[in-house]
């Protein structure tokens, strides 16, 4: 059976601050703000689309009921820009067979996944 759906097409969630929290995703990651006109158009790649268990510690807060994952190029590059730029920063950094993982947090205190997906032509 063909897939029926194509993609995810939208990521919505609550803020405390929309605009300055859209802002500071523009900033930091290029995606489109409010004032720019929503779209951001992202590069082919693969999607992982997975529930976790609701005593899950893997997100770092129990408030927090979900959390980014975005696709990278350059996880040490992206990390010494945004190290520049004062976003805070998970120390920890994982390799697994699948990529390589490091954690930010956005103003509002939610974790962000950064991940660089192994290169499949070595």
């Amino acid at each position: 059976m063909a897939s029926r759906i194509s993609g995810i097409g939208g990521i919505f969630f609550r803020s405390k601050n929309q605009e300055a929290l859209a802002d500071w995703y523009e900033k930091h990651f290029g995606i489109n703000s409010m004032k720019t006109g929503y779209i951001w158009d992202q590069e082919a790649g693969p999607t992982v689309f997975s529930p976790f268990a609701q005593n899950t510690d893997y997100f770092g807060n129990d408030q927090q009921q979900f959390m980014l994952n975005f696709r990278v190029n350059n996880l040490d590059e992206l990390l010494a820009l945004l190290r520049e730029e004062g976003v805070k920063i998970d120390e920890k950094t994982q390799n697994e067979g699948y990529g390589k993982f490091a954690w930010v947090y956005d103003p509002e205190g939610n974790k962000i996944e950064l991940w660089e997906p192994l290169d499949p032509e070595g």
